[in-house]
């Protein structure tokens, strides 16, 4: 699987929420399936997140440069949550 393509047919046909904010209110609200952060997001957000037991977290290999580019976003992302992956495949990472 290629990681990217699913990350932006994820975000082209399903609800995909970017940004830390978002994401952690997505969190909170208990619509994410899943969470992807870049390998370079703040400790304290990555901590915050490790205490989440209810969401898989996937941690991107790439910086949140190289992250929002892969969104098709001309912006850093250091943090996203998919409510809904669309046809993507995305999810099936939660299972590898």
């Amino acid at each position: 699987m290629d990681f990217n393509a699913s990350l932006r047919k994820a975000i082209k046909t399903g609800d995909v929420l970017l940004g830390q904010n978002s994401t952690a209110e997505c969190i909170k609200d208990g619509k994410a399936q899943m969470i992807v952060v870049a390998a370079n997001c703040p400790s304290t957000y990555r901590t915050m997140l490790d205490e989440q037991n209810d969401v898989y977290v996937h941690t991107y290999e790439g910086s949140s440069m190289q992250l929002g580019k892969a969104c098709g976003k001309p912006f850093m992302v250091s943090a996203l949550a998919i409510v809904n992956a669309g046809e993507s495949d995305i999810i099936s990472l939660k299972r590898a």
